[in-house]
């Protein structure tokens, strides 16, 4: 069973949205409820609450996402790197092969 937020971004779906949402709401609280116990204002509170959790919640977005970028890109290197191996073992172009000056001549 699928949560949307806002009626149209799928929280089980979407890479990050969970985490993100959970960070805002904690985000928000701590936010919330520290200007509140510093100003006893609850309007101001609520204000800076919501605040709070739009700036928590796109701040652990963007991080995220990078870092999963990072991870994505690592990942095709990785595998790019597995399918050269794989490709140019024992051939005259695998750079772990010892090059040596005088390999087409047999003394």
């Amino acid at each position: 069973q699928s949560f949307k937020l806002l009626g149209f971004l799928d929280v089980k779906s979407v890479p990050c949205s969970r985490e993100s949402v959970l960070y805002g709401s904690v985000g928000s609280l701590v936010v919330g409820l520290g200007h509140f116990l510093a100003t006893s204002r609850v309007r101001r509170s609520c204000d800076f609450a919501v605040g709070g959790f739009i700036c928590t919640m796109l701040g652990y977005w963007f991080y995220c996402r990078y870092n999963l970028a990072q991870h994505r890109i690592r990942q095709r290197m990785l595998k790019e790197g597995m399918r050269n191996k794989i490709l140019f073992e024992g051939s005259s172009l695998d750079p772990e092969r010892k090059q040596t000056g005088n390999e087409g001549s047999n003394s």
